[in-house]
């Protein structure tokens, strides 16, 4: 019941932040543009937050499902959320109401890495014969 739970959390956050990515893409205003206006560097901190957000939920529901890649362990969610983040970010490049800015992408990726720190943490803590 509970690992339903963090499903739904995982997805409805991605959902949220899909929402985000619409009223962005459509040039629409919304409470959330302003606040993070209102915040300095509000909105490299808001990608950071929500893409290391995004990973952690993501780690949670997939128990932390890890794949080799080069020989090396990666969670399943940092390939996930990496493959989604890079799409979105190159995507604004066509997009005349968004500008492409790689600034984002590393505040994306510096959150994934935060996150997934969190998360190993996490997976230790909560599954601790798993390597």
């Amino acid at each position: 019941m509970f690992q339903r739970i963090l499903v739904l959390i995982a997805i409805g956050f991605f959902g949220f932040i899909g929402w985000v990515i619409y009223l962005a893409n459509t040039g629409q205003k919304s409470v959330f543009f302003e606040l993070v206006a209102a915040i300095p560097y509000g909105d490299k901190l808001g990608h950071f937050c929500l893409f290391g957000l995004l990973t952690l939920f993501t780690n949670l529901a997939f128990k932390f499902k890890t794949m080799n890649v080069a020989g090396r362990p990666i969670y399943l969610a940092v390939l996930i959320v990496s493959t989604f983040v890079i799409l979105e970010e190159l995507s604004q490049y066509f997009v005349e109401s968004r500008t492409l800015d790689f600034a984002d992408l590393i505040a994306d990726f510096a959150g994934i890495a935060v996150f997934s720190a969190i998360s190993a943490w996490l997976c230790k803590k909560l599954y601790p014969t798993k390597v």
